[in-house]
Parts: C-alpha cells; structure tokens; sequence
C-alpha cells in the first residue's frame, strides 16, 4: 500500500506522562495505517493505551501528559507540532470522535439543536441559520431519530442513552470527516441497541467513505464490525492482522488469552472460559524482556522472554494472510496453527 492511499499514517507515536514514581509511557512507538472506507479494530485490556493512542492522534494529550515523538498524517498533513488552533481546524471537520460515555460528552443544558448547530457552524460559519438547521435536521434523519423536527427542541435526557449515542455519531459526522475514530462507543449499551448502532455507524461510513477506528474490549463488536485488528499490551501493538486471521489463528499468547476468556458460539463445547492471570505491567517499570512474558502460559521462565524485548516479525500464511507479531516464538506458533488447520 502506497503512502498515497493511506488517509491516517502514524509512525513511531510515543506518548509519556510525568509520575511521581517515574515516566509512564502509554503509547510506545506505535505505527498505525488506515486506508479511506477502512473499519479497524483496536483492542486489549483497560490500561493497555488504547484511548492514549486515540488522544494523541487527535492531539488531546493534556499535562502531564505530552507526544515525546513520532508522526501523525492526516490525509498528508502532519498533526504532531500543530498548535490548538491548527487542530482545532482538523478535529470535526478531517477528523471526528465518538466518545463512550454520551452522557458527559452532550451539554446536559444545552438543547440537541444547538449542539448540532455548533458542530457545523465551526467549520462552516458562513451558512445561513436556515442552512444549518437543514444540515441538522439531514444528520438526525441519518442517525435514524425520528420526528427531527421535534426532536432538535429537546435536551440530552429527554433521549435514551441509544439515541444519545447516535447524536454524538451525527455530531462527529457532521462535517464527514475522512476519519471516525470510536472509543467504546457502544460499552454503556444493551446489547440490542449496540448491534443497532454498529449497524447504523457501518452504513454511514459505507456511504460516505469514511474510515473508522474502533477502539474497544469487545471482541465480539470487532468480529461484527472490522476489517482488521490491532491487539494493544502496554502501549504496543503485539499482533495485527485481518480479523478473518486472527479469529482462526491466534499467533501471539496475549490474543489467544483474549479470545480464551470470552463466549464463542464456534467453541461452546471446549469447556469453560479461561482467566487472564495476574495484571497488566506497571507502564512505569516494564521488565526488559516480553511485557506479557509474566502472564504468558507459553512463554513463562522462558530465558529470551524474560530478557530480550521481541522485534516484530512479519509473517505470511493460508490462516493468517500477512500479519505482524512481537513474540519470540512467532514463527513457531504460526506454524503449529497451519498444522493443526490442516489436520482438521
């Protein structure tokens, strides 16, 4: 894939906040590319640096937080070093985000209308008022909230907490911006009305073109919704791979430990689910070798895991495609996947 067709490129991202205890790196040379149209999954376990990442895109890092290195490229244009009125021209209109909680994201004393108003009018300050209330009333019809006309006169808690979820995709959506990215946005959901929103987000950015980032622990939303996934463990990306590839074949033991410890209706008869042990690594005092190497039931007391940090190894297979993986044993356990598919 050419640069070129790549609508977000992040190289070598790093992320640092200050601590009492010492510098905790959140996002660790991370590298992310996201081609237009794409739905990429992000996840791992709270405290892996998944909403870090997504800030840091974004150029929301607050003290004592700062982006330390490393290169953000939207659509060509670097964001790292940009001052908060060069990213506020960015953020809402190239780029959009979808918070998880809606409640504190929606002004609770501000009605639907404005708030929609506001968002379009940043970036388009010369439309006339009945042109944004057009657009308005065109984004709440395409979040699918019915009687828009009505509905722009009501405050944030006259909604259920789907339909606010859906005000803040419009919202995030209102300018199309050539990226979406998500954090949890369907956490706080039930599980009927998260379907209806990765429905709903699936068919507005099919439409306009837009790529989305999906940051999230639910391997069953990614499953649903993505094209690829990134596994984030302290601060790195440990496997990336297409999410066809990664449910068959989990080459990285943190991703089989993920995929072990939820309900899959493909292997409800191979007993009961299995625990994580122990917890993620303090991102102030990593130990030298494999960060998971602690929690790992492949590689524990291994000597190279407990010393040497693992290179990224890319690799090529009938189950994986081509994906990427920080373990020192990569190679093997991919080939023992290949095998065991073969033999099934």
């Amino acid at each position: 894939m050419s640069a070129g067709e790549q609508v977000l490129s992040v190289s070598g991202l790093r992320t640092v906040f200050a601590a009492r205890g010492g510098a905790v790196t959140a996002v660790r040379d991370v590298d992310l590319d996201v081609s237009p149209g794409e739905k990429v999954g992000i996840v791992g376990e709270s405290g892996s640096g998944k909403s870090a990442l997504a800030l840091s895109i974004l150029g929301l890092i607050e003290p004592p937080g700062r982006v330390v290195g490393g290169s953000v490229r939207l659509n060509g244009q670097e964001l790292v070093g940009l001052g908060d009125r060069e990213l506020g021209n960015v953020r809402g209109r190239d780029i959009g985000i979808v918070f998880q909680d809606p409640l504190t994201s929606l002004n609770p004393v501000k009605k639907i209308g404005t708030q929609l108003y506001e968002a379009i009018r940043r970036h388009h300050p010369r439309l006339r008022k009945h042109e944004v209330r057009r657009r308005a009333l065109e984004l709440l019809h395409d979040v699918e909230i019915s009687s828009p006309e009505r509905r722009l006169d009501d405050f944030p808690h006259h909604y259920s907490g789907g339909m606010r979820q859906r005000v803040l995709i419009a919202i995030a959506l209102a300018n199309r911006p050539a990226v979406l990215i998500a954090d949890e946005p369907t956490t706080a959901l039930d599980t009927t009305t998260q379907a209806h929103v990765l429905w709903l987000l699936d068919r507005l950015v099919t439409e306009h073109g837009t790529a989305v980032i999906l940051i999230t622990h639910n391997l069953g939303v990614v499953a649903e919704f993505c094209d690829s996934v990134h596994v984030m463990y302290a601060g790195r990306f440990v496997e990336s791979a297409s999410t066809p590839a990664l449910f068959a074949n989990q080459i990285h033991p943190y991703t089989e430990a993920l995929l072990g410890s939820i309900l899959r209706p493909d292997r409800l008869e191979e007993g009961p689910l299995a625990a994580i042990p122990g917890a993620p690594p303090d991102l102030a005092d990593l130990p030298p070798g494999c960060p998971f190497e602690p929690r790992c039931a492949f590689g524990n007391g291994r000597e190279i895991c407990q010393t040497v940090r693992p290179e990224p190894v890319t690799l090529t297979g009938i189950l994986h495609g081509s994906s990427e993986v920080e373990c020192h044993f990569a190679e093997e356990r991919a080939a023992r996947g290949e095998l065991a598919a073969e033999r099934t």
